[in-house]
């Protein structure tokens, strides 16, 4: 019904699932004493018809069945929580790899891959699996063992009916084998078509005021339009399926039933078949056809969880980025991109042969008109990507040789967009830290970035929620919370992309002079199209088109590099 590969997935993944292992042995042991409660009942049952023949009915034999029916209750219903503890406990486990996982997988991933489509496979592809565990995988087990056990007490009691019974099952596996093929095919689809919505859901509610603003709910209306009724439709085509695939069972099975019923009472009124037989016969046949129907609705949920299977473990197997190296973070080494290259897309360089040496303590400003590559050069030093070519070192080591969260712990980013997460101010500024820090030096951080002077009119102040993506505060509000959690770091490294474009004339100043403090001693690299925030820079890289164009101070580049000079005379600094 599916590939080898699946299957293979399949298991393998269940393998390195945490199994409570003594609740899943009691939940089996309570189904399979449910199951043979259920068992018996069919022959207490004969035994009881056969006695109404007798003048005294025998009441111990009543009594016993009663018994059989509640032991049937209560393990019945300890086995159902208990199939949901392993269920919920598996799939937060599945869960917990998957965060895991995805928390540690490169930008590169996430620059192909929607949001909404990775949050598909976090939850719905998990929950398809936990599912199949608890409401389906141990009642298969407990179902084919009470098959097994009906079949082998009919075949003591009447052979020749349990033969005529057997006959269908080949019939009846015939039929579904193509059925079971279509809908593992059929589930695939839904579920890479539901990560597709949740994708483009994710994409439009998380970028609402653009849709809004450019009247865009007519075009994305349609859109999720679409993509509910492709949903739709893959929804019919499962439900096409399951049409089938339930009435041949229950038309095999009542098919069987008419027989036995039909054959059963002929022996009876022959005399060589007691009425008590003949129903406990009956019992044990249903005792055979609603394992059957269960099994259907498991043949329906495993073809889902295989094929969730595959794209979780799509997931789980795609490289990490690098946990550990093998040398410490050399604090007073200089920063050296050597002829460093660089693409997003193979063929279309980016970075392109760049070299350049930035000293401890000193500041290094990039330059130059958009797309030349400036915003790729703090991607490549945070190493969110590697590049094709070249080395980046610390001193005389490779950058690579270096453990990344000891290396990132000592870069400090502030960036145009000024992300900011939801939460409280607080929860912003102290955001990365392993302790939250002493308040002190959270007024300390925010006073210097020239932020503590809103915060403290707010009502909560520092609790203030900023919403999401701190869309309550203003641009540049969020820009100086973003420099505020940069100088609360405090960094070996600094990037700086753009770090005061949103500030007023009046704020920029007293940024600008935290900024030169926290500069001191360490190493600075600054984005910046406004030169006059990096005229004192050490040096200024002027980039083109991926590649170093001039290089030197301001007063030499405005002597020997013609466009910078133009952009200087543009700006009233030539």
């Amino acid at each position: 019904m599916k590939s080898a590969g699946s299957l293979q997935n399949f298991f393998s993944l269940i393998k390195t699932l945490h199994w409570p292992v003594a609740v899943t042995a009691i939940a089996l042991l309570l189904s399979l004493v449910e199951t043979a409660a259920g068992l018996a009942v069919p022959l207490i049952t004969k035994d009881l018809v056969d006695s109404f023949t007798s003048e005294l009915m025998n009441w111990k034999t009543g009594l016993f069945l009663l018994i059989l029916f509640v032991v049937q209750a209560i393990t019945g219903g300890f086995s159902y929580y208990m199939l949901a503890y392993i269920g919920e406990t598996v799939v937060a486990d599945l869960r917990n790899q998957l965060w895991q996982k995805v928390l540690r997988l490169p930008v590169p991933y996430f620059d192909q891959n929607e949001t909404g489509e990775t949050m598909s496979r976090i939850t719905q592809d998990t929950t398809v699996l936990k599912s199949l565990v608890s409401e389906h995988l141990v009642s298969f087990i407990s179902g084919m063992i009470s098959i097994i056990g009906a079949v082998i007490i009919l075949l003591v009691l009447d052979w020749k009916m349990t033969i005529i019974m057997l006959v269908s099952v080949p019939v009846s596996m015939a039929i579904l084998y193509p059925l079971g093929r279509l809908m593992h095919k059929v589930a695939k689809a839904t579920q890479a078509e539901m990560a597709k919505f949740s994708g483009h859901l994710g994409r439009v509610l998380g970028d609402i005021r653009l849709v809004k603003a450019y009247r865009a709910e007519p075009a994305e209306s349609e859109k999720g339009k679409t993509a509910i009724q492709s949903l739709f439709r893959y929804g019919l085509k499962e439900a096409k399926i399951q049409a089938v695939i339930s009435p041949i069972m229950m038309l095999t099975m009542m098919g069987i039933l008419v027989v036995i019923l039909g054959y059963g009472g002929a022996q009876v009124a022959k005399g060589t078949l007691s009425a008590g037989t003949l129903v406990a016969v009956i019992f044990l046949l249903f005792q055979i056809i609603m394992p059957f129907a269960q099994m259907a609705q498991f043949f329906t949920s495993f073809q889902k969880a295989v094929g969730a299977t595959e794209r979780i473990q799509g997931i789980l197997r795609m490289k990490s980025e690098p946990s550990e190296g093998e040398l410490p973070v050399q604090s007073e080494s200089a920063l050296t991109f050597s002829d460093v290259h660089f693409a997003y897309d193979e063929g279309k360089q980016v970075v392109n042969g760049i070299s350049f040496t930035a000293e401890r303590g000193t500041v290094t400003a990039f330059v130059g008109p958009s797309g030349g590559g400036k915003t790729t050069i703090f991607s490549l030093v945070e190493r969110f990507y590697q590049p094709v070519a070249g080395e980046i070192l610390l001193g005389d080591a490779p950058v690579n040789d270096i453990p990344l969260s000891k290396w990132r712990q000592r870069i400090g980013y502030v960036s145009q967009e000024s992300p900011l997460l939801s939460g409280t101010i607080l929860d912003n500024i102290a955001y990365g830290l392993e302790q939250r820090p002493p308040m002190e030096k959270v007024i300390e951080a925010a006073s210097a970035a020239n932020a503590y002077s809103f915060i403290k009119d707010m009502p909560d102040q520092f609790e203030t929620w900023v919403g999401e993506r701190g869309m309550k505060l203003s641009g540049g509000q969020r820009q100086r919370i973003a420099i505020a959690r940069a100088l609360l770091h405090d960094p070996e490294i600094l990037l700086l992309d753009e770090a005061t474009s949103n500030l007023d004339s009046g704020s920029e100043t007293h940024v600008q002079e935290a900024l030169h403090h926290l500069m001191k001693g360490r190493t600075t690299l600054i984005i910046a199209h406004r030169l006059a925030t990096v005229l004192h820079a050490d040096q200024l890289l002027f980039l083109e088109d991926g590649k170093i164009t001039g290089r030197g101070t301001h007063e030499e580049l405005v002597q020997t590099h013609m466009l910078y000079r133009e952009f200087a005379a543009g700006q009233g600094l030539a």
